[in-house]
């Protein structure tokens, strides 16, 4: 059970509620530890729980009949799982995974959905972040049809980044072509050239974004575009805050 609001921060959602709506949910999250590649739920799985990412971040893959997957979204400290469930659904169409392990508050769908129904603060909030979310998730459609995979990296290293606080990341080259749906060895070449243009240092498991602006420069607009999308409703969530 949580107590104060400050322990709610860590997630972007969380922290933007008002006093009244944290005390209405915070007796109903658990803070657990979610470790990498953990599923949490499968593709056409019923949902039963949803996650408010601190530290962790959590993909959402999208998984064909051979075996393979690509990657949709990411889930971070700005956003949450299972958002279908607000929707009307009760299954994920997608696979729910840890991508990097860390820590997320975790609350029953059966929950957020009373909460969900009971408050129109809520109601709002969650609305804008899933428009933010269907931003993201067509974007990274028409990225990985129409960019070049150094871009594609670029992109998903600065998504990464943003859902964290670090501007480190722990990740191989083989999950990184996992999610993009590449080989690795084009990841690797990609990696390579970032690296020896000073944008990112990169070493066995480990990822470092050097120069931010550089990496961004060379990104494609997809990255930018979801970002700027957030950023402009963000002000929205502030502005509800206060008059609620």
């Amino acid at each position: 059970m949580l107590t104060l609001q400050s322990d709610l921060h860590g997630n972007h959602l969380l922290g933007a509620l008002p006093s009244h709506e944290w005390q209405a949910l915070a007796p109903h999250l658990e803070l657990v530890h979610l470790r990498a590649e953990q599923l949490l739920c499968d593709s056409a799985q019923r949902i039963h729980h949803v996650y408010f990412p601190t530290t962790a971040i959590i993909s959402m893959l999208s998984t064909m009949e051979d075996g393979g997957s690509v990657e949709i979204a990411a889930v971070g400290r700005e956003g949450m799982t299972g958002v279908p469930i607000l929707t009307g659904g009760e299954t994920m169409p997608s696979r729910v995974q840890v991508q990097s392990a860390g820590f997320a508050y975790r609350m029953t769908a059966q929950c957020l959905k009373q909460q969900f129904a009971r408050s129109d603060f809520l109601r709002r909030l969650m609305l804008l972040y899933m428009h933010v979310l269907l931003t993201q998730v067509a974007q990274t459609a028409a990225c990985n049809r129409h960019h070049s995979l150094n871009q594609q990296l670029c992109r998903w290293l600065l998504i990464e980044v943003d859902r964290t606080t670090s501007n480190e990341l722990t990740v191989t080259q083989q999950l990184i072509a996992d999610m993009l749906g590449v080989r690795r060895e084009g990841i690797t070449e990609a990696a390579g050239k970032l690296h020896n243009e000073g944008l990112i240092h990169h070493s066995r498991g480990h990822i470092k974004i050097v120069d931010r602006k550089g990496l961004e420069a060379k990104a494609c607009e997809c990255y930018g575009l979801v970002r700027r999308e957030f950023d402009r409703l963000l002000p929205r969530l502030r502005q509800a805050e206060a008059v609620s």
